[in-house]
């Protein structure tokens, strides 16, 4: 199971949330990053278990950033959920092109949820 997980939302008040709820328990050590420039240097640094992406990150594409992870580490795609506050049909098709674990909503999101999609039970 996953213990090092980064979050990446352009909300830093979500990130705050999220690192909160993430981490309760100390079930997860979770670190939070608001672009894709500081999500590749906390992904280099913290080598972190599983990421979960924000569909929007201000004008950047949380997509874009899952490929780039992908890139740099090559068999991380199932260890990448994209996250947001719309429902998970309307990104169905690039979630699927993606080739990431899956989605959780931010409505939905919890340690069992992160677990349960990293390990294949979605």
């Amino acid at each position: 199971m996953p213990s090092r997980c980064l979050v990446v939302d352009d909300n830093e008040r979500f990130l705050f949330v999220a690192e909160r709820l993430l981490g309760a328990g100390d079930v997860l050590d979770v670190e939070g990053a608001t672009d894709i420039a500081s999500a590749i240097e906390v992904f280099d640094r913290f080598k972190p278990d599983v990421v979960l992406i924000d569909v929007s990150l201000g004008l950047e594409s949380g997509f874009g950033l899952a490929r780039q992870l992908i890139e740099r580490a090559p068999g991380f795609a199932n260890r990448i959920i994209i996250i947001s506050t719309r429902s998970g049909e309307d990104y169905e098709g690039l979630i699927e092109d993606a080739s990431v674990a899956g989605f959780i909503s931010k409505s939905d999101l919890s340690v069992d949820a992160v677990q349960r999609l990293v390990a294949g039970l979605g």
